[in-house]
């Protein structure tokens, strides 16, 4: 009995074993052979080199987008249905209640209505949008043609047919990405009107700090806003959806490069995920090649390049988006006071499905200045409207057209007017060509503001505060072309400008590196020494912010092990390779100080919504600077503090959580087993499946900042990597069929396939591969025919 029981389990472990290979192997992408495919007008040659990069060769436009959709979409369908779903607010239909605060927010943003307006807008015979359609249309013919994917099954997703207003909401998703205001403005506004403006020195705002609210916000309205903070921040995360965070970029001209012709170096920055943000493709067609870097349902490259031109990007973090206090007739909550008159809101109705519960009914409401962003609160929203003034919901912005454009822009003057179309979210192009041009365009509409108002803060719907006479003309823009430098770079700092261009820029210390080295006159630029400078690990921030403490902790230090691990930080360059161990002293010094300074003030909710903004970056190192700062007390306590107290809290308190942590041998305390990178996929999130769909954890050099942005956010140890180079591409147009290229993750999103994590681990060693173009050696080739 005993003997014939085993052999019945190992017979159904073997039917089950065998049963999950077939079922996995149904999944997986065709990468060879010959499928028919319906509205092409000729045949389809899809060549697949050794990263699973597809490379399609059609004789026509349409064919050749048909056909990308329909390879993009058979490896990353379901990247494409989450995004589509977090953009129009449809996410707890498939995840489940825990979703429905996102998805509530996302339907107060007006996407999918401004989706809409905008495919109202584009001329239906133009060819962007039959490029559009013809993509589309290839999406759609692999999902209906093939097994779904398997997140689909664990899901219960029932596929439907992809949209143009799907594109045009994901192109929202990207802009809400960029927009730091959420987070930001009630943060600071709290700080002004709840602590006073000395607080706010350590920001160095410069424009109105006193404010000019007319009437004080209510308890409840802070509580409020705190939470829209909390969820602003969180919404992206909760979904698994990468959130476009910064980026470097630069174009040398060939009087500077080795090679004498230009050279272009690009890595945005971008949350980590699994699939990558990018999918790598060549496109050829009679009178168009391109290789480029997609996003999921868009036929247009966001980043690109051929033999003749390329370009990368960066996030401008311009100010695109106000929030604005509505004032409320007493008499009518349901009407608030502008331009000297009581408006009333209007209002709409919207259902939203939730995941094994009934349907969900929300209130949408909108005064003159935009969408109330405080609903999506429900019955805890504090009294006061706060209504959301955002340019991508008040400009054409034909960024579809655009980008078609980008794609073909050979030329500076075809460059520039395709930047005049990319109109939100704000984007730094910075492309070359191989004739010796070179430049640099920030491309978005700059909103006018009254004078004196400092969009940092919360406006007064009542006054002219929130008033936008109009936007300035593109001309007025940052931007560069053949600059007498030899040299462009973009690093996300405030760039200048003829006028002052309000944003939340990251700190200049990254793109000074950066600067640096490019303007050095004993350096000729080439693909080697442009990817050492993409895998720089180091910048001035640290030692700027530890250098006005150093007396103290030297003073502080106990014993010679503490005397010693002071030492070590005063002749820290600022570098985060793998084996530092005063990078991660430094990092959670730098948590503990900022804690001990700010917390007491800000609280368990303010407090991490501030250190998750930009704002805390340029605020630690002038706090630092700064004894007589007010943060420096402790409020609540009777004993009065001063900086070399809170030193010496912040140091008592690193020491004894990287001994708890890592061990109490300090040399131990390596950067690497602090400073991790994992790519997370939205389903990794519930354990086990982490172990199924994640990838790494791999030790992660770079740090928040440097040129090898890896990125954590402030907080104690250990610290896992939220974002960084969402690709590295290096182009020397010299010989640009052989550009350097990675993917931090694999081309593939379909799980179990051999390019769903191949480069990992070559990414995060700082290895490249080469994006080829034009005769590559196949690894396998898919041949798409017209169906009979």
């Amino acid at each position: 009995m005993k003997r014939s029981l085993t052999l019945l389990a190992m017979v159904i472990a073997l039917a089950i074993a065998g049963s999950g290979y077939w079922y996995v192997q149904g999944k997986q992408p065709v990468r060879e052979g010959e499928l028919a495919l319906a509205g092409l007008q000729g045949p389809v040659s899809v060549r697949y080199d050794a990263r699973g990069v597809p490379h399609l060769q059609a004789q026509n436009e349409a064919d050749l987008y048909r056909a990308l959709g329909y390879v993009h979409a058979q490896d990353r369908l379901f990247q494409m249905e989450i995004m589509r779903r977090l953009a129009r607010g449809e996410l707890a239909e498939v995840l489940g209640a825990k979703l429905l605060a996102t998805d509530t927010l996302f339907r107060n943003l007006r996407i999918r209505e401004q989706a809409a307006l905008m495919v109202q807008r584009i001329d239906h015979q133009s060819a962007p949008w039959q490029a559009l359609q013809a993509y589309l249309d290839g999406v759609n013919q692999w999902q209906a043609g093939h097994p779904k994917p398997m997140e689909f099954d664990l899901l219960g997703i029932a596929p439907r047919p992809f949209t143009a207003e799907d594109t045009l909401s994901i192109a929202g998703y990207l802009a809400y990405s960029f927009a730091a205001a959420f987070r930001t403005e009630p943060a600071l506004t709290y700080i002004r009107d709840q602590l006073g403006p000395e607080y706010l020195k350590i920001f160095d705002l410069g424009w109105h700090p006193d404010g000019a609210l007319a009437a004080p916000l209510a308890a409840a309205d802070w509580r409020s806003l705190e939470q829209l903070a909390q969820l602003s921040h969180a919404a992206l995360g909760d979904a698994g959806i990468p959130q476009f965070e910064g980026s470097n970029a630069w174009a040398i001209a060939g009087s500077r490069t080795r090679s004498g012709r230009p050279l272009l170096a690009g890595d945005p920055h971008i949350g980590f995920a699994v699939p990558a943000v990018w999918y790598e493709a060549e496109l050829s067609a009679p009178g168009f090649s391109l290789y480029g870097y997609f996003q999921g349902l868009n036929p247009f490259a966001l980043l690109g390049h051929n033999r003749e031109f390329g370009w990368s990007l960066t996030m401008f973090q311009n100010d695109d988006v106000d929030l604005i206090a509505e004032k409320t007739n007493p008499a009518n909550p349901e009407q608030v006071m502008v331009n000297g008159r009581w408006q009333t809101l209007e209002k709409t109705q919207q259902s939203i499905a939730i995941k094994g519960e009934a349907p969900a009914t929300i209130t949408l409401r909108r005064s003159p200045h935009g969408p109330i962003v405080n609903d999506v609160l429900g019955s805890s929203a504090g009294a006061t409207p706060i209504a959301m003034w955002w340019a991508f919901l008040e400009t054409e912005n034909p960024i579809l057209e655009g980008f078609y454009q980008i794609n073909r822009a050979d030329t500076l003057d075809k460059m520039r007017d395709a930047a005049i179309k990319v109109q939100a979210p704000g984007l730094n192009l910075v492309w070359a060509n191989a004739k010796g041009d070179i430049g640099w365009w920030a491309a978005a509409r700059l909103p006018m503001r009254p004078a004196g108002v400092n969009p940092a803060f919360i406006l007064d719907g009542s006054s002219q505060q929130a008033d936008k006479p109009g936007f300035y003309p593109f001309s007025t823009n940052p931007q560069q072309e053949n600059p007498a430098s030899g040299y462009i770079v973009s690093a996300n700092y405030q760039p200048a400008a003829p006028l002052p261009v309000p944003g939340y820029y990251n700190l200049a210390d990254r793109g000074r590196q950066l600067d640096r080295h490019l303007a050095r006159p004993d350096i000729q630029w080439d693909t080697t020494s442009s990817q050492a400078l993409q895998l720089d690990t180091s910048n001035d921030y640290g030692p700027r912010t530890l250098a006005p403490l150093l007396a103290t902790l030297r003073s502080i230090a106990q014993g010679d092990e503490e005397k010693e691990l002071v030492e070590q930080l005063a002749a820290w360059r600022g570098d985060y390779p793998v084996d530092s161990t005063s990078a991660t002293l430094f990092n959670q010094f730098l948590y503990e100080l900022a804690f001990a300074a700010l917390h007491d003030e800000l609280g368990d909710t303010w407090f991490p919504v501030l250190i998750s903004t930009r704002a805390i970056d340029a605020a630690l190192p002038r706090l630092a600077a700064d004894p007589a700062s007010p943060w420096w007390n402790t409020r609540g306590s009777n004993e009065h503090t001063d900086r070399s107290a809170i030193v010496r809290v912040a140091w008592q308190r690193s020491l004894n959580h990287l001994r708890d942590t890592f061990g109490q041998d300090c040399a131990t305390w390596q950067w690497g087993k602090a400073h991790t990178l994992t790519h997370s996929h939205p389903l990794g999130v519930q354990k086990p499946l982490n172990l199924l769909f994640n990838v790494g954890p791999f030790a992660a050099p770079g740090s928040h900042e440097v040129p090898n942005n890896l990125s954590a956010k402030i907080g104690p140890a250990p610290w896992p990597v939220t974002y960084g180079p969402s690709t590295r591409r290096v182009i020397d147009f010299a010989d640009a069929g052989s550009a350097a290229t990675i993917n931090p993750v694999g081309q593939s999103g379909v799980p179990f396939d051999k390019h769903y994590a191949d480069q990992a681990e070559d990414y995060i060693e700082g290895r490249y591969h080469k994006a080829r173009m034009g005769a590559i050696p196949a690894q396998s080739t898919l041949r798409l025919v017209p169906a009979q």
